[in-house]
């Protein structure tokens, strides 16, 4: 393998510092974790960019969120084609294995791969159309969200585009048969949420009023 390089070494020195200190003081819980495996109580659906940080947000300690991130924070519906499919893997074993007992999707402000999806659908990217483009094939799941865009300035729209991504993966979690089983038998609750990352705000989607609600 000719191609992989040693790590950068700030990483490196990081590493050290970590270990040293971090882990250090609490190799006891480390040892538990390892030992007793992962026992999460809520799975996080969150987007890739690297200004997003769950863990951070909700003061969340190792082994207490099973965490996907992809870009845009999206769900695929449920298509058991037998192709590769990481995300509704991810879900899968979540529900089934680990049975999580909350689900989470959590969206943001400022999205590059909204943004993305958004100027597609305007027609501003013709490279995204391309049906080599792993972006763009990946956008196409937000595409009905762009549809019930409200009539607004682009920035508004396109906040509500980062919105439409949240609700259109918990649409589509529920076309996932033991997701929705799960649901039904009060075993698994949906949560969509909404981060602005300049001023901290958190949103939580609220299905009765369909709208976001800051806490």
């Amino acid at each position: 393998m000719q191609y992989a390089r040693p790590l950068p070494s700030y990483l490196v020195k990081r590493y050290h510092g970590w270990k040293a200190t971090t882990y250090s003081e609490n190799a006891a819980w480390y040892k538990r974790l390892a030992e007793d495996g992962q026992h999460p109580r809520a799975m996080v659906i969150s987007c890739c960019d690297s200004r997003v940080h769950v863990t951070s947000i909700f003061g969340a300690d190792q082994g207490e969120f099973f965490i996907h991130r992809n870009i845009a924070n999206l769900v695929p519906p449920h298509n058991p084609d037998g192709e590769y499919h990481g995300t509704s893997a991810a879900v899968e074993y979540a529900v089934t294995a680990l049975k999580v007992a909350h689900l989470i999707v959590m969206g943001h402000s400022s999205c590059g791969g909204v943004k993305g999806c958004y100027d597609m659908c305007s027609g501003h990217a013709p490279d995204l159309e391309e049906k080599s483009s792993f972006v763009g094939r990946w956008m196409d799941i937000l595409r009905p969200g762009f549809e019930r865009l409200p009539q607004a300035d682009e920035p508004t729209r396109e906040q509500a585009l980062e919105k439409e991504a949240v609700k259109i993966s918990l649409e589509n979690l529920m076309s996932f048969p033991f997701v929705r089983q799960s649901v039904e038998n009060n075993d698994l609750t949906l949560h969509g949420v909404w981060n602005h990352i300049g001023d901290g705000a958190l949103e939580v989607f609220d299905p009765e009023a369909d709208d976001f609600i800051r806490v």
